[in-house]
């Protein structure tokens, strides 16, 4: 079976995701995953399409000259904000009531209802996509899709729920693309793919809410009977947070984010003895302390406030009661520490995180499985579906002598603080020194470096072009370390 790649692009509000996926098949195969700070995106809409279109080509760039391939199209997602849905129907009578209905009649009769529903304001608005709700034959009423197909009737007519979104948001997104030189070969109404990808088919069937905590947007989409029966978002999330922090804290936000993302939580009275400590945040003198307890209650706040906004959405779907699967909480904010455990105090609903499904291998780290990354993986998974056509130009495989030496530079001084994972809070003291020029940077030593020469064997030669010459120089390295040890 012809290989092909698939490459999709999440544009979110704090972050742009690209994956390139080989897909052989039915097999799926994530070769790069990677996220890059974004611009020109506020609330999944973009502003500034010029600053999104430079971030991004930077991040193209870089993914292409890793893999040493050419990008020519991708996969896109749809705003998830300012979407409206409305019902919309329509009719078919068969020409020959004896063969079985198919699929492609379905579609066609989607289409119909698409091409037919009056647009409130045509010139500013565009439908982003359509969800079957039901359907109805000569005998039967409120058939699902796929009970349809196969029947036999004189007529067939289908209930769908539209979206309809900003058509200057769709402009926008083809004139980036154009500005690179690249196809968006389709675009996703994302809430319906990132379904697809972390929720399963039982959860969908017996009743599921999916709450996608994002950067600029939570939206929140129900599903009961296998089908999207309803969607709403709110236009604020994670950044919302960390405006918040900055604020209160009258710091910078991206030293907000920083400290969001590594002393951050929900729930105050749940941190232990973390809420004792105290953060001194080196900007002018005296120090600012900061005590970690108080931004823990500038979270919970705002988050409080994004779950009572999606408990609101819930009970006006008038499906709170037929979710039995719970609440999934999906997208990169999700990881917000105890994010989990107050919505489900708050909801009295069972809550999960929503990971990516192992429905795909993968050759990257281990970032691919993150919650931030089920729109971009969702994305290659539905465009396997509809088979679309090869998004990248052949990929160079890498040839390497049997035989080949590398010079490596080694030093022995490592560094005294790598990043902000590795700052300790120390005890009985006020805290960290925070310096917002050296928050999260390496602070290294430098020394003149030894150099040593070693060989990497035939077995040591990849075989796939996503490995290339970081594994020959991760290999030569390994032996070093290994030599030494000996």
């Amino acid at each position: 079976m012809e290989e092909k790649y698939i490459a999709s692009i999440d544009l979110g509000t704090s972050k742009f995701g690209l994956c390139v996926a080989r897909v052989n098949g039915e097999d799926v195969q994530i070769v790069y995953y990677r996220e890059t700070p974004s611009e020109g995106i506020r609330a999944s809409l973009i502003s500034n399409p010029m600053k999104a279109a430079q971030k991004l080509k930077d991040a193209i760039k870089q993914a292409e000259d890793e893999l040493m391939i050419r990008i020519l199209q991708v996969v896109v997602g749809m705003p998830r904000s300012e979407v409206e849905q409305v019902t919309a129907s329509a009719r078919i009578e068969r020409t020959n009531s004896d063969d079985y209905i198919t699929d492609e009649e379905v579609q066609s009769l989607k289409s119909i209802a698409l091409e037919t529903y009056p647009l409130p304001d045509p010139e500013k608005q565009i439908m982003y996509g359509a969800v079957a709700q039901s359907f109805s034959i000569d005998d039967e009423i409120q058939l699902v899709e796929n009970e349809v197909v196969g029947t036999l009737s004189n007529s067939l007519e289908g209930n769908f729920k539209v979206f309809i979104g900003s058509r200057r948001a769709t402009t926008a997104l083809d004139k980036i693309f154009n500005s690179l030189e690249i196809a968006v070969a389709k675009k996703y109404f994302l809430p319906d793919v990132v379904a697809k990808t972390v929720l399963t088919d039982e959860e969908m069937n017996s009743g599921v809410a999916l709450v996608d905590f994002g950067a600029g947007v939570t939206s929140l989409s129900v599903y009961h009977g296998g089908i999207m029966r309803y969607y709403a978002a709110i236009p604020f999330g994670g950044k919302a947070v960390t405006g918040d922090i900055r604020t209160e804290c009258s710091i910078s936000e991206e030293l907000a984010e920083k400290i969001k993302k590594r002393f951050g939580a929900c729930m105050p009275g749940k941190l232990a003895t973390l809420s004792e400590k105290v953060l001194q945040i080196r900007l002018t003198e005296p120090f600012k302390e900061v005590p970690v307890r108080y931004i823990s209650e500038i979270i919970d706040c705002r988050c409080r406030e994004i779950v009572e906004a999606i408990l609101y959405y819930l009970q006006e779907s008038g499906l709170q009661n037929a979710i039995r699967g719970g609440v999934v909480v999906t997208g990169g904010s999700a990881e917000l520490t105890n994010f989990i455990p107050l919505f489900k105090e708050m909801s009295g609903y069972d809550v999960r995180k929503g990971y990516p499904r192992y429905m795909f291998s993968a050759s990257v780290g281990s970032g691919v499985y993150s919650t931030g990354a089920t729109a971009a993986i969702g994305m290659v998974l539905a465009a396997k579906e509809d088979h679309l056509p090869d998004c990248v130009s052949a990929p160079v495989k890498v040839e390497i002598p049997e035989e080949e030496t590398v010079e490596v530079e080694v030093t022995d001084e490592t560094p005294a603080v790598n990043s902000i994972s590795d700052i300790e809070l120390a005890e009985g003291a006020t805290g960290n020194l925070l310096n917002p020029e050296e928050f999260g940077e390496a602070v290294e030593k430098k020394k003149e470096p030894k150099k040593k020469t070693v060989k990497v064997s035939k077995e040591k030669k990849p075989t796939f072009f996503s490995i290339a010459w970081k594994t020959v120089k991760g290999a030569a390295l390994d032996m070093y370390d290994k030599a030494n040890e000996e």
